[in-house]
């Protein structure tokens, strides 16, 4: 396992949540040169971002439960040893938890949180078996 995945702190994945899946990976594949390979998840389909045969992140259609009205965007992932340890933490320190932990099945599991400034970042611990998908 790559030690982006299993190092604490360290930034392990980039996800973008849109409106056109479709037109975000040719944009970005003519753009940068990205590969793409399509899955489907449990309940949805994923598609994963390679850079130079590395998976590097992934594009999705905007959950249905995010807010009416809020634009794509990328979100960013953190790897870390606990996440609902984390995610305790945030407000202590004068954040808020977002989306509390939740479980990606065979992938981990991760939670939204804002920092005291309204910057928003979610963390992860990877299952073993499930790093980088």
């Amino acid at each position: 396992m790559s030690d982006r995945f299993t190092t604490h702190g360290a930034f392990s994945w980039s996800e973008l949540l849109t409106s056109d899946v479709e037109g975000a990976k040719k944009f970005y594949g003519d753009l940068l040169g990205w590969e793409t390979e399509d899955m489907h998840m449990e309940g949805m389909d994923y598609t994963v971002v390679k850079a130079g045969g590395e998976e590097v992140g992934g594009i999705m259609a905007m959950p249905p439960q995010a807010p009416e009205g809020m634009p794509p965007h990328w979100g960013t992932y953190v790897t870390v040893t606990d996440v609902d340890d984390v995610a305790r933490k945030a407000p202590e320190l004068g954040g808020r938890v977002l989306l509390p932990p939740t479980d990606i099945p065979g992938v981990g599991r991760f939670s939204v949180l804002q920092d005291p400034q309204g910057a928003v970042l979610s963390v992860i611990t990877y299952a073993p078996q499930g790093a980088g998908k």
